[in-house]
């Protein structure tokens, strides 16, 4: 770590704070704002945080991140008619990918994605469900969910503040959390499913565990109360610290999920996007179902894109950022033309090189093709090639899927 834990990093203000914020600015967490909240972007090097995820345990605080409870006899029916993925067939344990959409007069607008799940039914049997949302987008969902609520028999709850959220990430992750529980807890976590949770005791604390996270690995997301996040924190660091293990700062999280081919919320996915373009139509669930905006998914389903989304191999460490233009290659009738924008970029510490992902006309899009970035004053050769960058070996678990 480059600060030792008497002498923290300056912390912004004003800022929200997670339950752990303390904890990363005393142990050289590098705090920046993050979507309004105050978070470590990285400890030491990014890259070292990356490939410590790859090869053992990474540990996140993902406590920004929107917890949301739907409860009451009416919370799956409002739910289904909510949301553009189906929910009505979930089980109690399961998880789903889905975005969360508004009808304007003339466009789709897409609010969010976000996972939704259900929790045991209650004892009456009335079901309890839950909405994981983007830190940034966490108020305007709720308002707008709020804004739709019946007047009874749903109950809308935002938990964000009382809970923290802790992603443990990495092919040693299930065994390190599971080696936190006794009894029937640590059997329920090893026997977790992909996209599948589970209530459990982790380190003498009460939480929600599920197999889910953002980095293409293998792992869980350990939800605490906010009182009970250090010591849960600190009991996941001890464990994974001897195999490799170490805490990660959300610079690392970035460059994992554009490995994995995961988009995210305001740079693939934006309020305006076709998902269909993004690859993101498992998300979207038409058949027999009304939601808001599913008449222009119907309508944007049956259309040609005008751009899809791409993966793009640099070859080379010099990385393209967000914005940069895509141009067509040489032999290409478009060469030279703009044919695509880039939406994420980096290094990819665990290819070695530099990669992104990229909107471009479909024309270009079959593997292979050969294009051109404009990065400030030249020309970068890359080439399509197919998402993920990155996907977990053979034998090292299930690849990340939506459930």
């Amino acid at each position: 770590m480059s600060e030792s834990a008497t002498s923290p990093l300056p912390r912004p203000t004003s800022l929200r704070e997670t339950a752990l914020c303390d904890w990363h600015a005393a142990h050289g967490g590098r705090m920046v704002d993050f979507a309004g909240w105050n978070m470590p972007v990285q400890y030491a090097s990014i890259v070292d945080e990356h490939l410590a995820t790859r090869s053992s345990v990474g540990l996140f605080d993902v406590s920004h991140m929107g917890r949301l409870s739907v409860t009451g006899p009416g919370a799956l029916e409002w739910l289904e008619s909510m949301l553009t993925r189906k929910v009505a067939g979930i089980v109690p344990g399961q998880f789903r990918y889905t975005l969360v959409t508004a009808d304007a007069p003339t466009a789709l607008v897409v609010l969010d994605d976000a996972l939704v799940s259900r929790d045991t039914d209650a004892s009456d049997g009335t079901p309890r469900l839950a909405l994981v949302v983007n830190a940034g987008n966490r108020e305007r969902v709720v308002a707008w969910l709020r804004s739709r609520l019946p007047a009874s028999g749903v109950e809308l709850v935002d938990h964000t503040l009382d809970t923290a959220m802790i992603a443990v990430q990495g092919p040693s992750a299930v065994d390190v959390v599971a080696g936190l529980c006794s009894g029937g807890s640590c059997m329920r976590i090893r026997a977790l499913g992909n996209y599948r949770g589970t209530t459990a005791s982790v380190a003498g604390h009460a939480a929600a565990v599920s197999r889910t996270g953002y980095t293409g690995e293998d792992g869980v997301e350990v939800t605490v109360a906010a009182s009970d996040a250090v010591a849960v924190w600190e009991a996941i660091l001890a464990a994974a610290a001897p195999l490799g293990g170490r805490p990660c700062g959300l610079g690392a999280r970035d460059t994992l999920r554009l490995e994995a081919g995961m988009p995210l919320y305001g740079h693939e996915l934006l309020s305006h996007s076709d998902p269909f373009a993004l690859g993101l139509g498992l998300a979207v669930n038409l058949e027999g179902r009304t939601f808001p905006g599913s008449a222009a998914l119907a309508t944007l389903k049956a259309q040609k894109p005008a751009r899809v989304r791409v993966g793009l191999d640099l070859g080379s460490r010099r990385s393209a950022r967000e914005g940069n233009v895509v141009l067509a290659g040489a032999g290409h009738t478009l060469a030279g033309g703009e044919v695509g924008v880039v939406t994420s970029g980096s290094f990819a510490p665990t290819i070695g090189h530099a990669v992104a992902m990229a909107l471009i006309e479909p024309a270009l899009a079959a593997e292979g093709t050969a294009v051109e970035i404009a990065i400030r004053d030249a020309r970068q050769p890359a080439r399509v090639v197919g998402l993920p960058f990155f996907r977990r070996p053979a034998g090292g678990g299930k690849p990340p899927a939506a459930g």
